[in-house]
């Protein structure tokens, strides 16, 4: 088996030497709730050229962060397929998050976490704090907008919401909408979350949350984001330090030592009312047709992806065509699971060079 297939994304606490801060005014959600101001985190690579039509938006998945020369360090940088030498990148926290967004845990007027006040919000909501954001640097029109996952959704949705506003878009291990298994999943993590009793209908202190209860949320993501073979052979049956069994409740397996270390350090860098706020987001999202998209699309899958899987693009990639766009849908044959989206630097980075052209 090819050794990368033991490699996985790192995903580690935000970066926040370079993150910048934009006060974006106010701010209503698609459902009406009026914010008397937004802020949104946000990184930039490269150097935005005079006639600002360089520029290339990155979104980034339910767990991720503005940081994405970090997490998509496979495809972003100088010289890779999404090149900061050719193109001025931006990447932003979205609204709803924890890395320095308006969230859950930010102050409310009143000098408290807005808590169970925050607001349900949508995809399309993050999409148009975006576009303030992109209003905020002077860029009228972006090259292209590309994300992965939760990422691909914000870039669907910014094709139909701003259509005059995107060239080009990469879509990649995302859909048009949630299927009853990916809803599934993400209704068993907010459950682990608000059955812990430190979750307090989310008016939890910011330095007390129920990180029980997110923790188990985040062994549960972990299982999503792998392929059966990954887990194989990253794993298999192997004891945890030990040689025979001890028959308890405590750790036995690797995979189970894994889990645990990995649940427990997402607790240190997310916060467990925004993964109940994005998760719903990512459920209520459902894109019926592109007719009102102009982009020209690249459409992502791979073949070990179960919690996004092929026939997902392909249905993206045939609205695409019957909304009479240029469109391409490659797949691709990893062995990784759905995390292949950020650990692919090779095809798919080769197949986003030439798309961004």
């Amino acid at each position: 088996m090819d050794s990368a297939l033991f490699q996985e994304n790192e995903r580690t606490a935000a970066v926040t030497d370079e993150r910048q801060i934009a006060d974006l005014g106010p701010f209503t959600t698609e459902r009406g709730y009026d914010f008397s101001s937004i802020q949104i985190a946000y990184e930039t690579w490269g150097q935005l050229n005079e006639a600002k039509d360089n520029a290339i938006l990155v979104c980034h998945a339910l767990s991720g962060d503005a940081h994405a020369i970090g997490w998509w360090s496979r495809l972003i940088g100088p010289g890779k397929a999404i090149d900061t030498d050719k193109y001025f990148v931006i990447c932003s926290n979205v609204l709803g998050g924890c890395q320095g967004s308006t969230g859950p845990s930010s102050l409310a007027e009143d000098g408290l976490p807005f808590g169970s006040r925050f607001p349900i919000i949508s995809i399309n909501d993050m999409v148009d704090a975006q576009a303030r954001l992109v209003d905020h640097l002077g860029i009228s029109r972006l090259h292209a907008v590309a994300g992965g996952s939760m990422g691909g959704m914000q870039a669907l949705a910014w094709s139909v919401r701003h259509p005059e506003r995107v060239q080009k878009c990469f879509v990649t291990a995302s859909g048009a909408a949630h299927s009853a298994m990916q809803i599934g999943f993400n209704e068993v993590g907010r459950q682990a979350i608000m059955r812990d009793p430190k979750w307090r209908g989310g008016d939890y202190p910011l330095n007390d949350q129920p990180k029980d209860g997110l923790s188990v949320a985040r062994m549960l993501g972990h299982i999503t984001f792998l392929s059966e073979d990954a887990f194989g052979q990253k794993f298999a049956r192997r004891l945890q330090g030990k040689d025979t069994f001890s028959y308890h409740f405590g750790v036995e397996f690797e995979v189970e030592s894994y889990l645990n270390y990995q649940g427990d350090k997402f607790t240190s860098r997310f916060d467990a009312n925004s993964l109940l706020v994005l998760t719903r987001a990512l459920d209520y999202f459902e894109l019926k047709d592109l007719r009102a998209a102009t982009a020209e699309f690249l459409f992502a899958s791979f073949t070990s992806d179960w919690l996004y899987p092929p026939h997902q693009s392909e249905t993206l990639h045939q609205m695409a065509i019957a909304a009479g766009l240029k469109s391409e849908h490659v797949l691709i044959d990893l062995p990784y699971g759905h995390d292949a989206f950020l650990l692919d630097g090779d095809v798919q980075g080769a197949r986003v060079r030439a798309f961004l052209g």
